[in-house]
């Protein structure tokens, strides 16, 4: 059947919740009892295909991304797969531009939240449809219909349609070489997995040293909490890791702009590669001031909580950050990220995914591995968050290979879970939350 005769007939969501917190699994300073969630989303159509999308919450709001979806969807049902994908531009505007939902964002919060939940679904459905999975279908796009897939209002003053298209056809000869280097090794990760804020000390020793036994060479701390703790703890770490290895730190935005200064100092014996979210993702400058003064001793990375493609773009212009780290869902889904990810290589900003939370490695891996094919066409400084958290639930969960992603092969965003994780998980009714 081709993606003309391929009609969405309806949607259903699912409100999914995993008790995480019991294991204080996803703990951190700012988020100390972490539930991972998702507002789920599932297009049905004529074709029997199925296109799903979620967005990741920690818990209690998870229903009202439900709520924000049930208003979103219904704009998709009764159009052909071909309507929606011959422009994704337009699809996307489907979402952003309805004039009162907007009201309530616009293009931020949980509006936002729920249109990167329905277009990742449309997405879902067009690379199953093409037999492709998502990373794969983007690289094969022309550099004409990737550019045309992108919403370049309100950034066309640091990149424009024209400048992204030169990106793309620069780098069209190569992708190939890139193409086949990904499926042969995979992309290079970081696992955050051995350091969660709740975690007994000795749970993080072990896990490190189960870590180097699998081959990770960069590891992540959460700091923020206390700072003798995170003195010791990066001590700790630091004695299982050696030396030479990467050492991140996150502090997830619970520290004022002089705070953040005044608590790295201690923190940069132990030399840690960057520091990560630390203040409000919403400020800029105070992003641009912290880099200033802890450049050189380490470097500023933040994304996860950025909303949109214009707080970006502001992080870029004022030098704020070194790292950007895109979350696939907390921005408009894949159209917006590859404005982003146009905007940090023009800018030379290395992208470092975030991937902590359900469903995110899985999402995550596809926009990396799309990024250095396409866009960057180079890995320098790059690497991909994992977390070992919940991918069991995933009917194409990651699959890592000494500290690598390897490059997913089935068709889709890998975003689908299993019916009956979804039976089991379904807040409140699933056997689990009974």
């Amino acid at each position: 059947m081709t993606n003309s005769n391929i009609t969405i007939t309806g949607y259903e969501t699912r409100d999914i919740r995993f008790p995480t917190s019991k294991h204080l699994d996803g703990s951190d300073a700012m988020n100390k009892d972490p539930d991972y969630s998702a507002a789920y989303v599932i297009f049905h159509t004529n074709a029997g295909i199925e296109g799903h999308g979620l967005t990741f919450t920690i818990g209690r709001g998870n229903e009202i991304c439900v709520a924000a979806i049930k208003a979103l969807a219904p704009k998709f049902v009764g159009k052909t797969l071909a309507e929606l994908t011959v422009n994704m531009r337009d699809t996307w505007r489907i979402l952003t531009g309805d004039s009162q939902l907007r009201w309530i964002g616009p293009e931020k919060g949980v509006i936002h939240l729920s249109t990167g939940a329905v277009i990742n679904a449309i997405w879902d459905l067009w690379a199953k449809a093409e037999g492709k999975p998502l990373w794969k279908l983007v690289v094969d796009m022309s550099p004409e219909d990737l550019v045309n897939s992108i919403d370049f209002r309100y950034i066309s003053d640091a990149i424009t349609p024209e400048e992204a298209l030169a990106i793309l056809k620069k780098n069209e000869p190569t992708k190939a070489v890139r193409e086949a280097e990904m499926r042969e090794h995979g992309y290079p990760a970081y696992t955050t997995s051995i350091g969660w804020l709740g975690y007994s000390e000795e749970k993080v020793r072990e896990l490190c040293r189960d870590a180097i036994a699998e081959g990770w060479t960069h590891f992540k701390q959460k700091v923020g909490g206390n700072l003798e703790q995170d003195i010791q703890r990066a001590r700790l770490i630091r004695e299982e890791i050696g030396a030479d290895a990467y050492l991140m730190m996150d502090a997830n935005q619970v520290w004022d702009v002089q705070q953040a200064i005044d608590w790295m100092q201690p923190l940069l014996e132990f030399k840690p590669y960057w520091i990560e979210e630390p203040t409000s993702p919403d400020d800029i400058l105070g992003h641009a001031t912290i880099r200033k003064v802890l450049s050189p001793h380490t470097k500023i990375a933040t994304g996860e909580h950025i909303q949109n493609r214009v707080i970006f773009k502001q992080l870029f212009q004022a030098k704020a950050i070194d790292f950007c780290q895109i979350d696939s869902c907390r921005v408009g889904g894949v159209n917006e990220v590859l404005s982003i990810l146009l905007m940090a290589k023009k800018f030379g900003v290395p992208v470092c995914p975030h991937s902590g939370g359900v469903g995110l490695c899985e999402y995550t891996q596809h926009l990396a591995i799309l990024n250095y094919i396409v866009i960057s066409a180079s890995n320098d400084n790059c690497v991909l968050e994992f977390v070992d958290h919940l991918h069991e639930h995933f009917v194409d969960p990651v699959r890592m290979k000494g500290g690598r992603y390897v490059a997913p092969t089935m068709p889709g965003y890998s975003i689908e879970m299993k019916k009956e994780s979804i039976s089991a998980y379904e807040f409140p009714l699933g056997k689990v939350h009974k």
